[in-house]
């Protein structure tokens, strides 16, 4: 969603690199340029202002080292200050209590219901806990039932009460059902309305004070820009929630609202959100987010979603056959299947130090990894164990069962052969197994 601004503040970089030292002429141009990037990304003109104060007198006030242009400053000063501007360092959640309550508001279509469901997956499968999500939006049939899926498809519990239109109670028997049910963590959806209206308020606010929560996740479209900052102020102001969520990152967005909202409201973000997948929430963390709007990617998210899928005795195996050289077909084609696992494949590449910019424009699908699978599909047993044997003959047949021509056949084995070599030198290095381990 960032990619405008990162193209933005990278050319307002340029006006300073190449200096040889931080000047009040060379800063105020610069300054100048990344006010103008945020502004347009729908950051409110008055935080644009102070953020762009803070990186001239940060700026202005350092000495630039020899081993540091005035342009890597800069861009270190920048990320330090979008980090700060989001909240610095990642907010706790609390999940304790009995049962520990959640209650998730905002306006309808932001996204509540799917958060809910993703929240209560990210909870059982990262934090092991048991959730019941409760589905006190008594106006909205499809939100029951929506609600009602997502819990099949995670396994999880849904409370309903057909004969009940009382959201408040509808909350509280949920509670009392918790404990009958050993349920630890409680996620009740809410009802959610075109606009701001004071009925809504005042229904959300009555079943905060009949269940009193732990938390309390204001849910946000950040497509919605400025408006969402406007409304979670509003909300805020009557609420007092503990946290915001940040849905539909991955849509065709400026980004303001979520450089903008932690500022408004003085209120964290929580989680981010992207995509109908229900495994597709993540804890909201500043630094690695600023270090993603200025191209630097986050290879620490990217570790940890690997981590996430990679066995530790498997990957054990793994390394000790990349260093024997016996990586084969099989192999793989196991890989592919926890890359894929990991998500999006170009929100992975992303996330790799220099990539983001390359890959932004190129139509990466979650299928693009068929083409390959077919001709490992293909092969015998015998062929993906022993990728030496597969001569001429084989290669035909493999083209024919895999519906490629034989020179893509003979690209993809020798692209095979090269990656094997690469991976046996990486593993040889500390960093090389850096991916492997927990």
């Amino acid at each position: 969603m960032f990619e405008n601004l990162t193209d933005r503040l990278e050319s307002a970089f340029k006006q300073i690199k190449g200096e040889g030292r931080i000047t009040d002429l060379n800063i105020a141009a610069t300054v100048k340029e990344i006010r103008r990037a945020l502004v347009d990304a729908d950051v409110n003109y008055k935080i644009a202002k102070e953020f762009t104060d803070k990186v001239k007198d940060r700026a202005l006030g350092q000495k630039v080292l020899n081993a540091v242009s005035p342009g890597q400053l800069i861009v270190k000063i920048v990320k330090d200050e979008l980090a700060e501007l989001m909240g610095g360092s990642e907010s706790e959640f609390i999940t304790k209590g009995n049962p520990a309550v959640v209650l998730i508001a905002g306006l309808q279509g932001s996204g509540k219901t799917t958060f809910s469901g993703k929240l209560a997956n990210y909870l059982k499968s990262k934090k092991g806990l048991s959730p019941l999500l409760v589905a006190a939006d008594v106006y909205r049939p499809a939100a029951i039932e929506q609600l009602k899926i997502l819990g099949e498809q995670i396994n999880v519990d849904v409370y309903t009460d057909p004969e009940n239109n009382d959201p408040v109670s509808i909350a509280t028997n949920a509670i009392r059902e918790a404990r009958t049910r050993n349920k630890n963590i409680v996620i009740i959806d809410t009802a959610g309305r075109l606009a701001v209206d004071e009925a809504m308020m005042n229904e959300v606010a009555n079943i905060k004070a009949a269940v009193n929560p732990q938390e309390i996740l204001f849910v946000v479209d950040s497509m919605t820009g400025q408006d969402a900052v406007n409304t979670a102020r509003t909300f805020n102001e009557r609420l007092n929630f503990t946290g915001v969520v940040l849905t539909k990152l991955d849509g065709d967005t400026r980004g303001g609202a979520a450089l903008s909202i932690r500022y408004t409201v003085e209120k964290p973000i929580k989680f981010v959100s992207s995509g109908e997948k229900l495994d597709t929430l993540d804890v909201f963390y500043p630094e690695r987010m600023a270090q993603r709007i200025l191209g630097m990617g986050d290879i620490t998210t990217l570790v940890e979603k690997a981590q996430a899928q990679f066995d530790e005795e498997e990957a054990r195996k793994l390394e000790k056959k990349i260093r024997k050289n016996q990586f084969d077909f099989e192999d793989f084609k196991q890989q592919l299947e926890q890359i894929k696992k990991m998500g999006n494949i170009k929100d992975l590449l992303g996330m790799i130090p220099g990539l983001g910019k390359s890959v932004k424009d190129m139509d990466i699908s979650d299928d693009s990894f068929k083409g390959i699978e077919a001709i490992i599909n293909s092969m015998t047993v015998l062929e993906r164990r022993n990728p030496d044997i597969i001569e001429a003959s084989r290669k035909k047949r493999i083209a024919k069962g895999s519906g490629k021509d034989i020179t893509e056949i003979n690209a993809f084995i020798k692209q095979f052969d090269q990656m094997k070599d690469m991976m046996k030198m990486m593993n040889k290095m500390p960093m090389g197994r850096m991916m492997g381990r927990k």
